[in-house]
């Protein structure tokens, strides 16, 4: 079992910044794959990054140049660092993390862009 805990969400103005903390209960280097998923109200959920225990990094199009995915694996938490944001950011954030075939989730953290 993997237990995922994100925080870091919040209301900001368009084009401001936010970083999303995930904050893992194991030993991130076990785990193959970490990112984040973000689902918007009426909206399917919709991949934004993800890195893997190789530091490969993946991007959706709407966050490649704006977005910035990372680990630490002393600290077993992944980050997701986001500039120039757009209301259309505006959704929840899911961590995920795929270890051993299976797919863990967070509880998710809101992240609101609005002025």
């Amino acid at each position: 079992q993997v237990q995922l805990v994100e925080s870091g969400g919040g209301l900001v103005q368009p084009g401001g910044s936010l970083t999303l903390s995930c904050a893992a209960s194991t030993n991130i280097v076990s785990i193959y794959v970490m990112g984040w998923y973000r689902q918007a109200p009426g909206k399917q959920r919709e991949v934004v990054a993800s890195i893997t225990n190789g530091d490969s990094t993946t991007y959706a199009d709407s966050s490649k140049g704006r977005f910035t995915i990372s680990r630490d694996n002393a600290k077993n938490t992944v980050y997701l660092r986001m500039d120039s944001l757009k209301p259309e950011d505006t959704a929840v954030y899911y961590c995920h993390a795929l270890k051993s075939w299976t797919m863990y989730w967070g509880q998710g953290t809101q992240v609101t862009v609005s002025s």
